[in-house]
């Protein structure tokens, strides 16, 4: 009797252990983060324009300002200036300034692939006089 006691025990552990396995094995496996953000930063560069994404997602406007006029802070960019993008998707930028300012340097970089850490693009803005801030 014993004999069959332990056969029995064996035969109750190796199917508890492949139940577990199966059990295991039909849980959907981690899945790798699909998606990211992507910010668009205008720097003070005292100009106006907006930044623009391709896929759409990021349309950020920073409105121009002279500091020495009203002694205010510049204001915050308006629009969506962060989005979430697939992971490897590659993002194109176009800046395109307002009425009276030049693109000063960006948007860099250009294009952007995204990816799962931190991701970003810049751009600077300078009125057309040429009164711009060193960033």
């Amino acid at each position: 009797m014993r004999k069959s006691r332990n056969g029995a025990w064996r035969a109750t552990g190796v199917v508890t252990a492949l139940a577990v396995a199966a059990a295991i094995a039909s849980v959907a496996p981690v899945q790798a983060q699909s998606t990211a953000q992507l910010s668009a930063y205008v720097s003070d560069g005292w100009g106006g324009g907006t930044i623009t994404s391709q896929p759409a997602g990021i349309n950020c406007h920073q409105s121009a300002w002279d500091p020495y006029a009203t002694g205010e802070p510049q204001p915050n960019p308006t629009g969506t200036c962060t989005a979430s993008f697939e992971v490897a998707t590659t993002v194109t930028f176009t800046a395109t300034p307002d009425p009276g300012s030049s693109i000063n340097d960006g948007p860099t970089p250009n294009p952007v692939t995204v990816g799962t850490g931190y991701n970003f693009t810049w751009v600077m803005f300078c009125p057309s006089d040429g009164l711009c801030s060193a960033g």
